[in-house]
């Protein structure tokens, strides 16, 4: 198997293992184990288990960072870009449960390394949407009264809050396409400018 692949199923196995055990309770033959190789393959690739987890945050998040940019930039309406994003996220979410699961439970947990790295990480990930705010207010598609940097967490919220949901099996029902109808309309509708009351 060529070192890449070793790297990515290594990556792949952690985030389940860490989805399913936890941060703390995961072990490094837990991971071994599940991406197949032996214990001291992992370290040829991570120092430790933290550098594993850093490593999931980079390029799993650092991927949909990727594909979600060179989607906005192929469109100009910010309407239509909060909406891409949105479909977007849940979309890979919905794809990779594990993903979600370690982002909603080890966003709230580790250690204060983990979680400064992860912060930079997150918020260059959310910042996407403060921006498409921004250009929606000076393009005056939004409303200026929103604040772009906590609507962004308001936004964010939400799509990790659904993401919880489908992991949870309670509301496992709701496609994609719903989902995200629903988001939207809720979300692109209230910081909308309303025309007539903004009219002479």
């Amino acid at each position: 198997m060529k070192a890449v692949d070793k790297h990515a199923k290594i990556i792949a196995a952690a985030t389940k293992v860490f989805a399913k055990k936890g941060f703390f309770n995961a072990r490094i033959s837990d991971i071994a184990k599940e991406a197949k190789v032996a214990d001291g393959t992992i370290y040829l690739y991570f120092n430790n288990k933290i550098d594993i987890l850093l490593s999931v945050f980079e390029e799993e998040i650092g991927a949909i960072i990727t594909h979600t940019r060179k989607l906005l930039d192929e469109e100009q309406d910010p309407r239509k870009k909060l909406e891409i994003f949105i479909v977007k996220h849940l979309t890979a979410m919905k794809k990779n449960k594990y993903l979600a699961e370690v982002i909603q439970i080890e966003l709230r947990q580790t250690t204060k390394l983990v979680k400064e790295y992860r912060n930079s990480k997150f918020n260059e990930y959310i910042n996407i949407i403060a921006e498409i705010i921004e250009q929606g207010q000076k393009q005056e598609f939004f409303r200026q009264d929103i604040m772009p940097n906590l609507a962004k967490r308001t936004i964010f919220g939400a799509l990790d809050e659904v993401s919880r949901v489908w992991n949870t099996s309670l509301e496992t029902h709701y496609s994609v396409d719903e989902a995200s109808c629903q988001i939207i309309k809720l979300f692109v509708s209230g910081i909308l400018i309303d025309v007539e009351s903004s009219s002479p």
